[in-house]
């Protein structure tokens, strides 16, 4: 319908001229034009079998790696050194990484790059803090803590002491002009942030082939305002330099500045030094920048800017931005007394309350086992809940909800492929052992057999939408609709009781359900378990 408005031709009219055109007798019982102008097509059941099969015997899982590979970055998470990561962190660590597991597994080449946060004015404050007040022990023990004490300290008394806010400029000035002594502070700072860092995406399971921070680019940003000036792209204004958009509409009142009146830079400045390195280094097709919402009119000047800077390069440039995450109450979401909630303590929490769940349901596992199951649960949990709303919607935190072993949640599938794995065991130690064979037969007799293979051979499409669209509750929906379908083919379909040659097909099915679960939640940066 959407091709016949650009043919300025009748819908259905189009839609039999294609029909005429087609022969897909391989696959296809029939092709019917419909409505306006659908086409439906009925799969012939035996190439449903075919592929089920073939699947079953490890030929591939309904999916196909792109013929045409692009190399696509990923920048996400990007936290700042001497703080704590913190909730609102989770979003664009758990997104990004998800969209990178996608597009590897489609056969791109990508490259993950953690922008970290560690330049900027803060470091001013922070140094006065470290020179001045700076408690051994507590760095010792929490350095996080302490270097936020520090900062949190500076930052009031310089809002009331000029004295206290000039002491900040002239520090963050001698780490401009490379002061040994305050260079030692500053990269003893960012080793022990990188140190938290670490263990946080280790308990998420997240890794970066680059973490490259904004002072890596300090070097080129000169030369970056000095080229957008002698190529006419910035202008002087009140003694800074900014890049108007006269001819853009939405961006004609909102001019971007480039270099402040003291002369510094800023994130638009670095932002454009980083692009610039990554077209040198890596000559990407795709950048994919993973902020939330607020950062949207940001994005749509640094884009147009380097657009204009360089019309040459041919590569797209993706904001893929999201909402918040609320508390019950509907706002921002802190802690009892109004502080921000930090990451680590989140996980925590997360594990201690799915070790709860684990423990009343499983009293018979060792300590061990119980730990390492509210773990994957745990965590699995926090990382559905942020991946399966739309992302540019906010959502509110539900510790129930989203721990919940039935619904739209991550325990339920989580319990879905657990459920595979023991009837699979229960075959294996079964008079009539099975194991996958490459001579398995699968055949489709029942509804909802049927059903439950139609669905995996959705899997692919739906990766395919998940890469170019940035949107990974459509995998959270596909595995959930996917568990349903299993359920429903479960109840109807005796599996384990059934005559041989049908007992074989319908634990192929199995099988390649719950590899295909397993696949699906990976994606998501969720880890099964055999036992749960």
């Amino acid at each position: 319908m959407s091709l016949a408005k650009v043919l300025k031709t009748n819908p259905r009219q189009l839609a039999m001229a294609v029909l005429a055109r087609l022969d897909v007798r391989d696959w296809c019982d029939s092709v019917e034009v419909a409505g306006a102008g659908f086409l439906n097509f009925r799969i012939r059941d035996e190439i449903l079998c075919e592929q089920v099969s073939d699947a079953s015997r490890g030929k591939h899982l309904f999916f196909t790696r792109s013929p045409h590979p692009r190399t696509i970055i990923v920048d996400f998470s990007s936290p700042n050194v001497a703080k704590p990561m913190h909730v609102g962190h989770i979003r664009s660590t758990v997104l990004g990484d998800c969209l990178s597991r996608v597009l590897r597994l489609l056969g791109h080449q990508v490259v993950t790059d953690n922008h970290i946060g560690d330049w900027g004015t803060q470091f001013g404050k922070l140094l006065v803090g470290w020179k001045g007040h700076l408690d051994q022990m507590a760095l010792d023990s929490d350095p996080i803590g302490e270097m936020e004490r520090l900062y949190k300290l500076v930052n009031a008394a310089s809002e009331t002491d000029p004295a206290v806010m000039n002491a900040a400029r002239q520090e963050l000035v001698k780490l401009q002009a490379s002061d040994s002594e305050n260079l030692a502070i500053w990269r003893e700072m960012i080793a022990l942030s990188q140190r938290q860092f670490d263990t946080i995406y280790s308990r998420l399971g997240v890794r970066f082939d680059h973490a490259l921070g904004e002072s890596f680019y300090n070097p080129r940003l000169k030369a970056t305002v000095l080229e957008l000036v002698n190529s006419g792209l910035a202008q002087d204004s009140e003694g800074a330099k900014a890049v108007f958009f006269e001819d853009v509409p939405e961006l004609k009142a909102h001019p971007a500045l480039v270099q402040k009146s003291d002369g510094a830079a800023n994130y638009t400045t670095t932002d454009l030094a980083t692009l610039q390195y990554r077209m040198e280094t890596w000559k990407p097709a795709e950048i994919i920048y993973v902020t939330d919402g607020r950062q949207q009119l940001h994005f749509k000047q640094f884009f147009a800017i380097f657009q204009r800077w360089h019309p040459e390069i041919n590569v797209k440039l993706v904001h893929v931005w999201f909402g918040s995450i609320l508390g019950e109450d509907g706002k921002p979401f802190k802690t009892r007394s109004g502080e921000t909630v930090k990451l680590g303590e989140l996980l925590d929490e997360a594990q201690d309350r799915a070790l709860a769940v684990v423990n009343q349901k499983n009293a018979e596992f060792d300590d061990k086992s119980r730990r390492e199951i509210a773990r994957i649960v745990g965590i699995g949990a926090v990382k559905y809940a942020d991946l399966l709303p739309n992302r540019q919607s906010d959502y509110v935190f539900n510790w129930d909800k989203m721990l919940a072993l039935s619904g739209n949640t991550a325990p339920y599938l989580q319990y879905g492929y657990t459920r595979i794995r023991s009837i699979l065991r229960k075959a294996s130690d079964s008079d009539k052992p099975w194991t996958t064979s490459p001579d398995v037969i699968v055949a489709l007799k029942v509804e909802e057999e049927i059903s439950l293979a139609k669905h995996l051979l959705n899997f692919g499409l739906v990766l395919e939408m998940v890469g170019s669209e940035y949107r990974p509750n459509y995998l959270c929906n596909y595995l959930f609709e996917l568990a349903g379908h299993f359920a429903r083919f479960y109840e109807k379909c005796p599996v384990l009781k059934s005559e041989l040659a049908e007992r074989n097909s319908r634990l192929a099915l199995c099988e390649v359900t719950g590899r295909v679960l397993k696949e699906g939640l990976g994606l998501l940066g969720i880890e099964t378990s055999e036992r749960m």
